[in-house]
């Protein structure tokens, strides 16, 4: 199959597109003929060799991924040929108390597909047949690859973390961002009120498509004062902070 691959860590020259061998599957695998793959942070990472000893050589990055069921192992019994799917990215073992307690996460057997797996910059990928959801019809192999690691990363803030309820009131920064524009979607699906902040004019009405109620731009505004604006001087009960330093003290007076 082709595919784009490393062979040793580094910058982007290192990226090689060529001949790989095909994935084999084992009795509870899927192999999954790739449709999309998004380009997430996370591969500039494995590229780079960051946290090397867990990344293999030669690599095929790539954790969110959509595509086709091509094969399916002897004990796989959910899927079928040709079904449209997207892979959840971590991989974990599932039974021990952690993943029983939905803290997959901090499995000590826990692995993301791209990153200490082989990915999907490649014509086909295996991976745990426990780890493929099936696409709706509405949504394209493109925008089903855009879903996995900022969607996970959204709700686990919003819903495990911060456990926001209907009715209350989010401040999401950087709204035009991956993992911005997921949170504005999260937290309007539980019912949320969202001000969003963008960094250019032009995304305003993006945000605003997605469901903000209140859209601020960050470089021109000062958030904290229109935030106890429009929130008629309440300010927000969570703040969705993906940034850092950069916006940690204007985050902690919203």
């Amino acid at each position: 199959m082709k595919a784009v691959r490393f062979h040793e860590f580094g910058g982007p020259e290192k990226l090689q597109f060529e001949e790989a061998p095909n994935p084999k599957i084992g009795p509870t695998e899927v192999l999954v003929k790739v449709r999309a793959c998004a380009l997430n942070h996370l591969d500039i990472w494995a590229r780079r060799g960051t946290r090397s000893e867990r990344i293999p050589l030669p690599h095929i990055s790539g954790s969110d991924i959509s595509g086709e069921v091509a094969e399916v192992g002897s004990l796989v019994i959910e899927h079928s040929n040709a079904e449209k799917v997207l892979i959840v990215p971590g991989i974990s073992c599932g039974i021990c108390d952690y993943c029983s307690n939905g803290w997959d996460s901090l499995c000590e057997s826990y692995k993301i597909i791209g990153y200490e797996t082989q990915g999907g910059y490649a014509e086909y990928v295996a991976v745990p047949g426990t780890n493929i959801l099936p696409i709706p019809d509405k949504l394209s192999f493109e925008q089903a690859a855009s879903v996995p690691l900022v969607f996970l990363t959204a709700w686990h803030m919003l819903v495990t973390r911060a456990r926001l309820v209907p009715g209350e009131t989010v401040l999401v920064w950087a709204a035009g961002s991956g993992v911005g524009s997921a949170a504005v979607q999260v937290a309007k699906l539980l019912n949320a009120k969202v001000i969003a902040t963008v960094g250019s004019e032009t995304k305003i009405d993006k945000a605003q498509k997605l469901g903000a109620d209140f859209v601020l731009n960050h470089h021109t505004q000062d958030v904290p004062s229109e935030v106890k604006r429009v929130t008629n001087g309440r300010k927000v009960n969570v703040v969705f902070d993906h940034i850092g330093e950069a916006t940690w003290e204007k985050s902690m007076k919203s």
